[in-house]
């Protein structure tokens, strides 16, 4: 069918998995598209919270299988977490509902009103597409646009991780409800997890970027997973700028040997693997014409003149850190798609802030994120943390069990402590740790480096969730402050939405702004990254790219940000206090 090595001989079943804005979703898109050309039956799946197949195909898909009429033999469907966790709840407590007292029945809904039960659902959705032949019998492939990196480990590992909870499991109830509503899962968890490890069955694309900080994230999920059995992996570099676009442009000499220098120097552990290389392209992979194009050579021609491309004017970065520094303290969270370079601005307002002489604490709720090698030295008035799940949870666990336990027998302490092995005890500590740092805001800037777009909203659900409990238990005429309530207070919290000046990551942000506006949170500004069009190129590549943009960032301006900034593509990768200036336009 094709050159691409992962493209040889494939398996029913085809994982697209790396870190977020790699290009998984567009890959997996243009695989399924060529295998139903060839004359197959191809199911694609997303298990992304945030998932965008339906905007990369121009139609509405959702929680239910969807033919794509444009291709034969192509149906798709986007597993919603939230739909996924009410069909869970109804299975559980329906059973229940008239039979035990009302009183234990609210409180099994209120066990399941938390966000791992969301996400064990969705999984309960993706096991029964490995394991379910009356759901998948038609078809000859199934493609899986899997959830950014540390979701896609944490959703991989579960089928062992639950089945160990299941056979530990003391007590009558769990966050996910009556453990006896799940002893129907375990067979069907073992199946998934045979069906996984299974490379005739089985193969797992890792998606990267010719990035060493992105090759580095891709070998440590190739450990992960291969630890848990998942060995037939290949490795797919996205998004390479061919080296005949080099010529006199600099920028493009520059990003060339930049590329050419992280693959040379790439991990050892992914030497192994086979490697596919797929070459930047000049064009949004939106739609069908562009999605077949994107596993070939032969290019549409481009009519964009032989002239550079110059500079557009827009307001930089430094222009909104003067905005925010007006207050002297407060919250900024940076929000957005996995992969459209959070980390490196929330450091670059940081710094801003910090070289302003404020106090600033930086820190991180992704998993995959790592400041300490983005800042890669130190400064003034600036301290970096990060919010670690596993040191969360411990610390969360001790303090109960110190607390709580301090007085229990050995049959109730055994009983407290079989308790915290629960999933749910993780989103409780994670919730905390949020919390406490957001407190901090009232007295010195916390820039805060979110997880992708899907965990931070889950975050925000649990936020929520604290919230009403609250307001309920304090009743009207109390004063309280919750954590909600300061990040609806603009005046506490500044939300920057982080975009790229493509038609997919601006509907994904534009998609966060509506989620964020039904919890009472108002973007404060956009942050167009990595902008072609805000710098002077001359590649004819590069120049049809920075054409396209003009169209996504006028569509920005006019219809969604407030206030917004555009940064430029750097010709270094903007490691250190120095290039996290030049990148924020310090003057």
């Amino acid at each position: 069918m094709t050159e691409l090595d992962f493209l040889d001989q494939p398996p029913r079943f085809l994982f697209f998995t790396g870190k977020g804005g790699v290009g998984k979703t567009s890959i997996a898109c243009a695989t399924a598209i060529q295998l139903a050309d060839a004359g197959r039956q191809v199911l694609l799946v997303s298990t992304d919270p945030a998932s965008n197949v339906g905007q990369v195909f121009g139609i509405s898909i959702g929680n239910q299988i969807t033919p794509i009429a444009a291709v034969a033999g192509l149906a798709a469907l986007e597993i919603d977490p939230q739909a996924a966790a009410q069909a869970y709840r109804d299975r559980i407590v329906g059973p229940v509902r008239g039979v035990l007292p009302e009183t234990v029945v609210k409180g099994i809904e209120e066990q399941l009103s938390g966000a791992c039960t969301t996400e064990i659902a969705a999984f309960d959705e993706f096991t029964a597409l490995l394991t379910d032949s009356t759901l998948t019998a038609d078809y000859d492939h199934i493609i899986f646009d899997t959830a950014p990196t540390g979701h896609t480990i944490r959703l991989l590992q579960l089928p062992g991780a639950w089945t160990g909870f299941l056979d530990e499991g003391k007590g009558d109830a769990s966050c996910l409800g009556p453990l006896a509503g799940l002893e129907k899962q375990r067979s069907q968890y073992k199946e998934a997890v045979d069906a996984l490890a299974d490379p005739q069955r089985s193969r797992l694309i890792l998606v990267a970027r010719a990035q060493q900080s992105t090759l580095r994230e891709v070998a440590r999920t190739h450990e992960e997973l291969d630890a848990i059995g998942l060995t037939q992996q290949y490795l797919v570099v996205n998004g390479i700028l061919p080296e005949a676009e080099a010529g006199q442009d600099s920028l493009a000499i520059a990003i060339c040997q930049r590329e050419q220098r992280a693959l040379a120097e790439i991990p050892e552990v992914l030497k192994t693997l086979p490697l596919d290389c797929i070459e930047l392209k000049p064009f949004n992979l939106v739609g069908l014409a562009a999605l077949r194009q994107l596993l070939t050579t032969a290019l549409l021609t481009s009519s964009v003149s032989e002239v550079a491309t110059q500079a557009i004017q827009v307001p930089n970065l430094a222009k909104l850190v003067d905005e925010i520094a007006v207050d002297g303290h407060g919250l900024v969270m940076l929000m957005g798609k996995g992969g459209v370079g959070k980390t490196t601005l929330a450091a670059a307002v940081a710094v801003e802030l910090a070289q302003r002489g404020l106090p600033v604490h930086l820190t991180t709720s992704d998993p995959a994120a790592n400041l300490t090698e983005t800042l890669n030295g130190v400064l003034d008035n600036l301290t970096v943390s990060r919010i670690d799940p596993h040191a969360e949870t411990e610390r969360y666990c001790q303090h109960v069990l110190e607390s709580k336990g301090a007085n229990l027998d050995a049959p109730g302490r055994a009983l407290l402590e079989e308790d915290l092995r629960s999933p749910c005890t993780e989103e409780i500590a994670v919730f905390q740790a949020f919390s406490r740092i957001i407190r901090e805001a009232g007295k010195k800037f916390v820039v805060m480096d979110t997880a992708p777009t899907g965990h931070t909203l889950l975050l925000l659900d649990a936020t929520g969730a604290y919230h009403r409990e609250v307001s309920r238990q304090m009743g009207s005429n109390s004063h309280y402050l919750t954590p909600m309530m300061q990040l609806q207070d603009p005046k506490q919290t500044k939300v920057l939405l982080v975009t790229l000046a493509e038609t997919t990551p601006v509907l994904e942000a534009a998609n966060l702004q509506a989620d964020l506006r039904r919890a009472g949170i108002e973007p404060w500004a956009w942050v167009i990254n990595n902008s072609v069009a805000a710098t002077t190129v001359h590649s004819s590549l590069l120049r049809q790219r920075a054409a396209n943009e003009l169209q996504e960032i006028d569509a920005i301006v006019q219809q969604y940000a407030p206030r917004y900034a555009v940064v430029p593509l750097l010709r270094e990768e903007p490691v250190g206090v120095d290039r996290l200036l030049e990148l924020a336009g310090h003057h």
